[in-house]
């Protein structure tokens, strides 16, 4: 991407998937926007866009941020950000994409984080995306992994994901994401409640932010503790030791170091054999896009409802139900691949 890339470099409307990511290709962040809503509404034309642009994927290193309510993720992404555009050899192109919460009965989210990010919307080296989560339960909509696709074959050198921040559940950024922070900050639970709610779990990197706050000292303590208790990573990692950064970023502090943890992180994947990594994690998405498009194409029907109900009322049970939904999407899909795994042979 360059900075002084023209939005209508081409000329004319953008309409067809082709179009699109030729678009994106040359530079044209209409294209790019674009893509990304395509993506969120499921667009059907989506797929062959990504089709066309997705051999150009593979050069941005996504970053995810990720933590409890209240620990200073946006301003940690903004200052990260910042920094990431002052270096000059080589000078980077950040895009940052922000996913917040969804109303669990409309649907729709605030989407704020760019208010927080005031500093960078000026600078066309920075590309700011706001995503709601809709219904994705590890914080992470499905489309944000498609979105981080789009930034990256647009030409964006450095990806930063702030997800919601549920706190008990955002292992969907680890599919998106070649390193994973988790900020915490003092007040908000000592060490041991972070392994409890599993959150150190997603961890490459562990950011104390406010750390200027009474309790950070016994925070930091605590966390380092525990990440050296786990030991969890010994197979998975290669044995990765995960740092843990103290940041008081709205003082303008730590993001140097917390990216210096990334760029260390980066290395020991890259000794691991990163092709491999970033593999592991698209077998995740693909399971996940293969989920979505079962539930999509089983429950697609207004009736389907109340044909459960008129199954479950003859007195069959949920398991005997299922089996006869999954039967409509072809054979085998109507029993487990070990017959021992069965239901009905328990």
């Amino acid at each position: 991407m360059t900075t002084n890339e023209s939005n209508t470099a081409l000329g004319g409307r953008l309409e067809t998937p082709s179009e699109l990511a030729a678009g994106l290709l040359g530079g044209n962040r209409r294209a790019l926007s674009r893509l990304i809503s395509w993506s969120e509404n499921d667009h059907k034309g989506f797929p062959e866009a990504l089709n066309a642009f997705y051999p150009h994927t593979g050069r941005a290193w996504r970053i995810g941020i990720t933590g409890p309510p209240g620990a200073g993720k946006s301003t940690l992404v903004n200052e990260l950000a910042l920094e990431l555009r002052r270096q000059t050899e080589p000078q980077l192109d950040v895009g940052i994409l922000a996913v917040d919460p969804s109303s669990p009965f409309t649907g729709g989210a605030l989407l704020g984080d760019r208010i927080r990010m005031d500093e960078l919307t000026a600078d066309p080296g920075v590309y700011i995306r706001s995503m709601a989560s809709r219904k994705s339960h590890g914080g992470m909509a499905r489309a944000g992994v498609d979105a981080c696709d789009v930034m990256d074959a647009f030409g964006i050198d450095r990806i930063l994901i702030e997800t919601v921040g549920v706190g008990q559940a955002e292992y969907d950024v680890m599919a998106a994401c070649d390193t994973v922070i988790v900020v915490m900050c003092p007040g908000a639970g000592d060490g041991i409640q972070a392994m409890k709610a599993g959150i150190l779990e997603v961890a490459d990197v562990l950011v104390v932010n406010k750390s200027d706050l009474p309790g950070a000292e016994r925070l930091l303590d605590d966390l380092t503790e525990a990440v050296h208790v786990r030991d969890r990573r010994a197979t998975a990692d290669g044995g990765w030791d995960v740092p843990v950064v103290p940041a008081s970023a709205g003082r303008g502090q730590g993001a140097k170091e917390v990216l210096a943890a990334v760029v260390r992180h980066r290395a020991r994947l890259e000794e691991l054999g990163l092709e491999g990594v970033r593999n592991q994690k698209r077998t995740a998405q693909v399971r996940r896009i293969v989920e979505e498009t079962i539930d999509k194409r089983l429950f697609a029907r207004t009736e389907m409802g109340a044909d459960i109900a008129a199954q479950l009322a003859t007195g069959q049970n949920a398991y005997a139900v299922a089996e006869a939904l999954l039967a409509q999407l072809g054979p085998g899909f109507d029993r487990p691949s070990n017959p021992s795994e069965s239901p009905s042979s328990k």
